[in-house]
């Protein structure tokens, strides 16, 4: 299966892959050669021929995919760095798997494309250009399509053959393997094959990730390329339809003008005629001449600092600093070292070291955006406790990030984690709101598969309180998500909205109650108890508990934060009350009270907060907390809740 190399996979220590300092030295006496092309920079210790070669093939393919969809805009606003090895024995030592000819590593701040030009031909690139494609649909399309889809597409276009001439590729060779299973297998049902996602065992699972490996191949290239093409033009809508947020089935039906039986036939036929056809494509012009190229040789201590940064990215943190290390030994002002150096040591959670490096780097090359880029990320992590969750930056901190944040965007406007990050920043401190959500449509204006910049944008809403505008980003991705983690984050979203406007309304009645009892006293001469009447006004406005649901008034006393959740320990009554949550995102927080100081952050609550907390009371004797959270409304201490 060509999936993504999981980092959690990529944990492989040197001594596994090489023996002792050829892990350090593998390339110390090549020469290093840069190629730059227009959507490419290219490094390597291959001959200047070969890396040229490599950079023409590639952005040959980039420019023949773009073509399939003429109305979206293939953008990939994270730079791609290609490393071309002149042998498999110097690409040894970087391979995730040894059997391996060449792989693709994509990563938030930039993306790896490795390869060895020794040997194995075509073989090389079908990978690449598998993992290539869904970059490009990931970044333009997200997983708002179907899983067939994207890896079908994936490997339809694996076999793309440049070798035909400089203006010239052929699309819709055959993949035999698929061939041969399709002809000895029972296919998959249209409707179970159009229902695999990202968890499904036909997606995992060996014995039965084939059949729909080779299904999905065999659909994409009949309705691109089957019955004359027919069905291409119908194919380009439904992707539209899904864009706009339309349920799979339904987008199907509208786009093919038939039911997933009926195109189930027509698929059955189309396999067993077993006459696949093939696509010439000749191109208007030559897209990247050898002569379009800029080439420049590059030094030891560079190579080895992107060779660390690789290994970086890839999680292997001993061996990225081996080769960090190595590189500042030779060049002990290079600012790329540095940056990835910080990085590293931001995965172990050393920041003040972090720090440091960030800071030679800025001040050893203060026009890379990513040191910048960096140097917020680190601080931003900083205060984020073990269940990834941030609850809070200090005015100095948030002032510190966005400058370099600011700095960032000034070097590289088209460099889109710079403002996620910024508009995150924004979310957190409840500040500048406005200009976050402009700053986020404009980057899913340009990346508008990028899912994540989706839920920062909602989140955003949801702090104006323009509920219905944030569920119309969510609902999308919650109906035609592929990766069912991102459907379940959505709909707990969605869930919470409704929840939210309950909040608003509550609270804008207390103001109203607030208000009326201001009124009456400015108006009447007779006596009222303003106490009672707050008690009564708020106890109105209080969530009220659903089924299976209990509330309590309680001092909550400290909040544990592990790596299997988050436990609030209260004090209800003369009884202790443990609850816990996965993470802080599940649980609504309002607060009708001016007495709660600081941030709502893992550790002790000095002082205790006054709180009706609503959870769901443990079934089970035998679990460790006595349920669920829900919610946390923090109340005046001389509140007492009636039930």
């Amino acid at each position: 299966m060509m999936k993504r190399f999981s980092l959690i996979l990529l944990m492989a220590s040197c001594l596994s892959l090489a023996s002792g300092p050829q892990c350090v030295v593998a390339a110390a006496k090549d020469n290093w050669t840069s190629v730059r092309s227009k959507n490419f920079f290219l490094i390597g210790n291959a001959s200047e021929k070969e890396i040229r070669g490599v950079a023409v093939r590639l952005e040959k393919f980039r420019e023949v995919f773009s073509r399939l969809f003429t109305k979206l805009k293939f953008n990939s606003p994270v730079p791609t760095t290609v490393i071309v090895f002149k042998s498999d024995n110097s690409y040894k030592p970087f391979k995730p798997i040894q059997s391996v000819s060449g792989y693709f590593q994509p990563g938030e701040d930039v993306n790896y494309i490795t390869l060895t030009t020794e040997g194995r031909g075509d073989d090389v690139y079908r990978v690449i250009f598998h993992e290539y494609v869904h970059l490009l649909m990931d970044n333009t399309l997200g997983r708002g399509v179907p899983l067939w889809f994207n890896e079908g597409l994936a490997e339809y276009y694996s076999t793309f053959d440049a070798s035909e001439g400089e203006n010239k590729v052929l699309l819709g060779n055959i993949i035999p393997n698929h061939v041969l299973y399709l002809r000895d297998q029972k296919m998959l049902p249209l409707r179970a094959l159009f229902a695999v996602d990202y968890k499904s065992p036909h997606y995992n699972e060996g014995d039965k990730r084939g059949v729909f490996y080779a299904e999905s191949w065999a659909l994409v290239h009949y309705l691109l390329l089957g019955n004359k093409g027919q069905r291409q033009r119908q194919l380009g809508q439904f992707i539209d339809l899904l864009k706009a947020g339309t349920p799979v089935e339904n987008a199907f039906q509208q786009a093919f003008q038939t039911s997933f039986e009926a195109m189930e036939k027509e698929l059955q036929g189309y396999i067993q005629r077993n006459t696949y056809p093939l696509l010439n494509v000749m191109l208007d012009q030559k897209l990247e001449t050898d002569a379009g190229l800029q080439s420049a040789p590059i030094t030891e201590a560079e190579a080895q600092a992107y060779l660390g940064d690789l290994l970086l990215h890839t999680n292997r943190l001993n061996d990225a600093e081996t080769h960090l290390q190595q590189s500042l030994a030779q060049d002990p002002a290079l600012a790329m070292a540095h940056a990835s150096l910080g990085m590293l040591r931001v995965r172990q959670g050393r920041f003040d070291a972090a720090r440091q490096s960030l800071e030679r780097a800025a001040n050893a090359n203060a026009q890379n955006y990513l040191v910048h880029y960096y140097y917020a990320l680190a601080l931003s992590r900083e205060t984020m406790g073990p269940t990834q969750t941030v609850m809070g930056y200090t005015d100095e901190t948030a002032a510190k990030m966005r400058d370099e944040l600011k700095r960032a965007v000034a070097l590289k406007p088209d460099f889109l984690e710079s403002y996620r990050l910024l508009a995150f920043i924004n979310l957190v401190r409840n500040e500048q709101i406005d200009e976050s959500i402009k700053m986020m449509k404009d980057a899913l204006a340009l990346s508008p598969g990028k899912q994540e910049y989706s839920f920062v944008l909602a989140q955003l809403y949801m702090r104006k309180e323009e509920f219905e505008t944030a569920r119309q980003v969510l609902e999308p991705i919650a109906i035609n998500s592929s990766d069912p983690d991102l459907r379940a984050h959505a709909r707990a979203l969605i869930d919470s909205l409704k929840s939210r406007e309950e909040q608003a309304a509550r609270f804008k009645a207390l103001e109203k109650d607030n208000l009326k009892m201001s009124d009456d006293g400015g108006a009447s001469s007779q006596p009222h108890d303003e106490k009672a009447e707050l008690q009564s006004a708020l106890q109105r406005v209080l969530r009220k508990p659903g089924a299976g649901e209990d509330h309590a008034r309680a001092l909550l006393l400290n909040i544990d934060c592990g790596p299997k959740g988050i436990v609030f320990n209260f004090k209800a009554g003369e009884r202790a009350l443990n609850l816990r949550t996965d993470n802080f995102t599940h649980l609504t927080f309002i607060s009708y009270t001016t007495e709660i100081a600081g941030d709502i952050s893992c550790g002790a609550r000095q002082p205790a907060n006054n709180v009706v907390v609503t959870y769901r009371p443990a079934k089970d004797p035998r679990t460790k907390t006595d349920g669920e959270i829900i919610a946390i409304e923090f109340v005046p201490k001389d509140f007492e809740l009636k039930k």
